[in-house]
């Protein structure tokens, strides 16, 4: 019994694969839709990091183009993201003994536009998406910042890539 059902999918998956119903990397993308565009997004959050919309920005387009079949262009693609950056915050997370803080959380909010020109009820338009990660108050935020930086934005990329074409 278990061989036959073996049997079936080792035959049924690749064909729902090659249809576009369905990829192994998670994603649900039509397979007429061929092309996306990813715009850069803009930081307007009240206090800047000057390189993190250029990581984010890239960050995204790497994950597209390593876990999508779509090939990026630069105008008027199947699917469009844009977006901005919102908020870039640090605030005490948790307080010591001695009334200190003992914890600092930086938070990075961003707003996406999700447009899918083939299937527009898939599109969205700005939906936040936040990432954060603590670290200990000892430690002084222009050492960590940048490795602070990559986790959150790995984390806000997934979300991103999630709602747009896993969406979960």
């Amino acid at each position: 019994m278990r061989a036959r059902v073996f049997a079936v999918l080792l035959f049924v998956l690749p064909l729902l694969s090659a249809c576009g119903i369905y990829s192994f990397s998670g994603t649900s993308i039509q397979p007429d839709v061929k092309t996306i565009t990813i715009n850069y997004i803009e930081n307007k959050a009240l206090k800047v990091n000057p390189a993190l919309s250029t990581d984010l920005t890239e960050n995204l387009r790497n994950t597209f183009r390593r876990m999508t079949r779509l090939e990026q262009v630069d105008i008027d693609g199947d699917l469009e993201i844009s977006g901005e950056i919102t908020g870039y915050d640090v605030a005490a997370q948790a307080i010591s003994a001695q009334e200190k803080a003992a914890q600092n959380r930086l938070t990075v909010t961003v707003k996406i536009t999700f447009v899918s020109r083939k299937y527009p009820e898939d599109g969205f338009e700005n939906k936040s998406f936040t990432g954060y990660s603590d670290y200990d108050a000892s430690n002084n935020l222009d050492a960590i910042e940048q490795q602070l930086c990559v986790d959150i934005i790995q984390k806000i990329v997934d979300d991103i890539f999630n709602a747009t074409v896993a969406q979960w």
